[in-house]
């Protein structure tokens, strides 16, 4: 007798339907799994056979054939434990004939309790779409896959629970999501804006990078706080939107680093890799692809610190993903691309001794070992950050000063109302922030009056920018202009974005 139920695979952040076929027919006992399967489908058969037997119920001694369609795409992982499960025992005649309006997703351990499995957020929106209204999901991924509207998911403890509700003798009980988001909470964390004294010019460029999503690079000698100023930018950051939630946390799902206890991802995330990190371990990689740092700092922050220090190879290898806000991992059977929306934020010393022009300490480098340092950063690499800025020693009276009156809580509250006016003016596309604009935005939406436009011409000949560094520089002013809450582009709205621009030693 031939039983189908459905599953689902996840390759990237996309899924498709498995169809997972079983028939049982006279002959030698046998379980053969066929569909492209790796190690671990294929193992799948000695914890099918023994979770089954555990259980409660026969495992028919004859031969088995398990088929995963569509048939010419390689499937991984243990998610079609569940599904081999039932489809035996629907076609041996102990499980009554399965709805095809349900998806069945698990890992089975030997005794039939269903263990955790990496990226069912992604399979239960692909449910919904495929037309699917039931999904059946591992307990402990329960939560997470209610977080689809549309979809009922039904938390299964064991194998057994499920095939008495499958055969009408127990009700399992499914769980929808409530509509509401946990409140974040970045802002009452330890790293307050108003702690750091002094710095007040890059505090301002924290809050207009925060504003418009800009990218941002900050210089100065040791112990200046660079680290500490990056560390408050999540406390700054407007909230994540419900929808950016989502987007987050199915990347969260896929790379399997979600709490059980709250699996929707409510603030923004802050990566902070170290400069020995593998060009795979950045921009993700593997044989079955996964999402790097670059990917899992989606609608957050890819925090740098010493810059220089990371490899070459690993810096190139941004240029693409802060262009085109994605990145593609090219294998052999098919290709991956990754949604990568990051605020790059980098920190450096000017320097390899790190005191090339501090007031309170003298370099002790020659001109050409800082001028090889700063060339460590290519130029197509620094024409796609948007904001420089110097992040002097702090000198003893404003150290030793009472904190500041302007906390993260109000600084987030301006940011909060310039992400408005973006929403507002993107209404209907698929931007969200000034730093997304395109070529057709910027011209739409970033027009100079005249006294304007004649500085940004002499800036541009004097400062010998770019076409990209151009559009960079009307998209930060659109920024500062929202921040103050003005329609139109001003002077000083324009020179502050300029005065962004790199020192000379860059």
């Amino acid at each position: 007798m031939l039983a189908k139920v459905k599953s689902c695979a996840v390759f990237g952040l996309d899924g498709f339907i498995v169809d997972v076929e079983v028939d049982i027919a006279p002959g030698l006992p046998r379980f053969d799994v066929v569909g492209l399967p790796d190690t671990a489908v294929q193992e799948a058969r000695a914890r099918v056979r023994a979770a089954v037997r555990n259980s409660g119920y026969e495992f028919p001694l004859r031969r088995i054939t398990a088929n995963l369609a569509p048939a010419d795409v390689r499937k991984a992982g243990s998610t079609y434990d569940l599904p081999m499960a039932v489809a035996l025992l629907q076609s041996s005649g102990q499980v009554p004939p399965v709805a095809q309006d349900s998806m069945f997703i698990g890992q089975l351990s030997l005794n039939g309790d269903l263990l955790h499995t990496d990226g069912v957020l992604p399979m239960a929106a692909l449910a919904r779409e495929s037309g699917v209204s039931k999904v059946f999901v591992p307990s402990p991924d329960g939560q997470e896959a209610a977080l689809v509207e549309g979809v009922e998911a039904f938390p299964v403890k064991d194998l057994a629970s499920l095939i008495r509700h499958l055969s009408g003798e127990h009700e399992l009980t499914s769980i929808t999501w409530d509509g509401t988001d946990r409140e974040s909470s970045a802002a009452d964390g330890a790293f307050d804006i108003s702690t750091i004294r002094g710095q007040e010019q890059s505090k301002r460029a924290l809050e207009v990078a925060a504003a418009g999503s800009h990218n941002l690079l900050m210089s100065g000698p040791p112990g200046s706080g660079k680290t500490l100023l990056a560390r408050t930018l999540p406390t700054i950051l407007p909230s994540l939107t419900h929808e950016e939630a989502i987007e987050v946390t199915k990347i969260y799902s896929v790379a399997d680093s979600l709490t059980r206890d709250s699996p929707l991802v409510t603030e923004r995330p802050f990566r902070a890799p170290h400069h020995t990190i593998s060009y795979a371990g950045l921009v993700g990689g593997g044989s079955v692809p996964r999402p790097g740092e670059i990917t899992m700092s989606h609608r957050g922050v890819l925090f740098l610190d010493e810059l220089p220090e990371f490899g070459h190879r690993i810096l190139e290898a941004m240029r693409q993903p802060l262009e085109d806000k994605r990145v593609v991992i090219s294998r052999a059977q098919a290709s991956v691309a990754y949604p990568a929306n990051f605020m790059l934020v980098g920190a450096m010393n000017p320097c390899p001794c790190g005191y090339y022009g501090d007031s309170l300490k003298q370099c002790t480098c020659t001109d050409s070992q800082v001028s090889r340092y700063g060339k460590r950063l290519s130029g197509p690499l620094l024409d796609r950050i948007d904001i420089f800025v110097d992040v002097p020693s702090v000198d003893y009276e404003k150290l030793t000063a009472p904190p500041g009156a302007d906390r993260s809580e109000n600084v987030r509250a301006r940011t909060e109302r310039a992400r408005e006016i973006q929403r507002a003016r993107f209404a209907g596309t698929s931007l969200l922030t000034n730093s997304e604009m395109g070529p057709n935005e910027v011209h739409k939406f970033c027009q100079l009056g005249d006294q304007a436009s004649g500085m940004m011409g002499s800036a541009m000949r004097q400062m010998n920018l770019s076409a990209r560094v151009y559009h960079r520089v009307l998209k930060l002013s659109r920024t500062i202009a929202d921040l103050a809450g003005s329609e139109a582009i001003e002077v000083e709205h324009l020179a502050e974005a300029l005065q962004y621009r790199p020192p000379q030693w860059i």
